[in-house]
């Protein structure tokens, strides 16, 4: 136990290092017990190598297209653990939205193998009806946040039914000493477009419906609830999904009251920056928005700061055809290489006053 607890120390010692040379520069001040940086991470195919016969999981199996094993879990997990802990700077984050995860195994192996195990995670996961098997969770310490209640939403539309894609996560928390000051999230991943565009849009817009309603509900309850959306929407921030139907704004002097502020409109108009590469061209899939209210001092739940993306050094690797740099992720194409994920993860910090 001793030299396990040695190991993690070591350990963390070393990602501290490490990210002071990254590319990443933010304000990184110990966190009182009245701050919490929220995280939203896509693990890229976090996969059980056991064969679920419910789910089109063939492919993440030992004897199927990947040949995903017991050691590939293992290593990726230990690279995700790495990236988790060193994002939260002096401490591990508060809150760590994830999403494609296939099962509860894969989030006890990430929190209770690997060396984020000394801050003893605890988690949120409801199986979703997406026909990969893949959903969405949070992971959270409860010594910094206390989980009130939580609810898996699923996505309908009045003419394309129940929609067979990953649930949207909604939890509602308190920090542990400061429980009146209630914070809502809504932790997405939102339909591929794998199929194209045009044919998968309409899901997605869907999805931004089914959210909008749930976010309207409890702003007609306290029109100054204090909301944190985050996500892979695989929609820009520009995109009529998440500007029209779901009423998100990238300018906030233009923030009316209903509205959500997109917390990366400071990235949009930057060259070769964002939370995903597609050939040559970097975009921000990944997003967290905010509600008003947290603003402009109308709840005791403020946005400290910006947001930001996590380009540590380690997360990426050289873009030998396109130039730059790309993500480091597990398989190029479908050559194994033992990467962290296709998509950088993002972050906030938010402060109950």
């Amino acid at each position: 136990m001793k030299y396990h607890i040695l190991l993690s120390y070591l350990f963390i010692c070393y990602l501290t290092v490490f990210t002071l040379f990254s590319q990443t520069r933010f304000e990184d001040n110990v966190r009182n017990k009245n701050t919490l940086r929220i995280c939203f991470y896509n693990l890229e195919n976090l996969f059980d190598p056991d064969n679920d016969s419910l789910k089109n999981d063939d492919e993440f199996t030992l004897e199927g297209l990947r040949h995903w094993n017991q050691n590939r879990l293992n290593k990726k997990t230990a690279h995700l653990a790495k990236a988790i802990i060193a994002m939260g700077g002096w401490e591990a984050p508060e809150l760590v939205g994830i999403c494609e995860v296939e099962n509860e195994n894969v989030i006890k192996k990430l929190i209770y193998y690997s060396p984020i195990a000394t801050y003893k995670y605890k988690y949120i996961h409801y199986d979703s009806p997406d026909e990969r098997g893949i959903d969405v969770a949070m992971l959270y310490r409860p010594d910094k946040f206390e989980v009130v209640y939580s609810k898996a939403i699923k996505v309908y539309d009045a003419v394309l039914g129940n929609i067979p894609t990953r649930d949207i996560l909604y939890i509602k928390g308190v920090l542990p000493h400061k429980r009146k000051d209630s914070l809502h999230l809504f932790i997405n991943h939102w339909p591929s477009r794998y199929s194209g565009y045009a044919e998968s849009q309409e899901k997605r817009i869907a999805t931004a419906k089914t959210l909008r309603l749930f976010i309207d509900s409890l702003l007609c309850i306290d029109s100054n609830s204090a909301i944190v959306v985050m996500g892979d929407f695989n929609d820009y921030p520009d995109d009529v999904s998440i500007r029209t139907y779901l009423k998100v704004q990238t300018n906030p002097d233009s923030l009316s009251a209903k509205e959500l502020l997109n917390m990366m409109y400071p990235f949009l108009k930057k060259n070769n920056i964002g939370t995903h590469k597609y050939a040559q061209h970097w975009g921000i899939l990944d997003q967290i928005m905010v509600s008003q209210p947290m603003l402009n001092n109308k709840n005791a739940w403020q946005i400290k700061g910006t947001a930001k993306i996590f380009d540590a050094s380690f997360l990426l690797e050289a873009d030998e055809k396109h130039m730059g740099v790309k993500p480091y992720r597990s398989y190029y194409g479908m050559k194994y290489q033992g990467g962290f994920s296709d998509h950088l993860p993002v972050f906030i910090d938010i402060l109950c006053h």
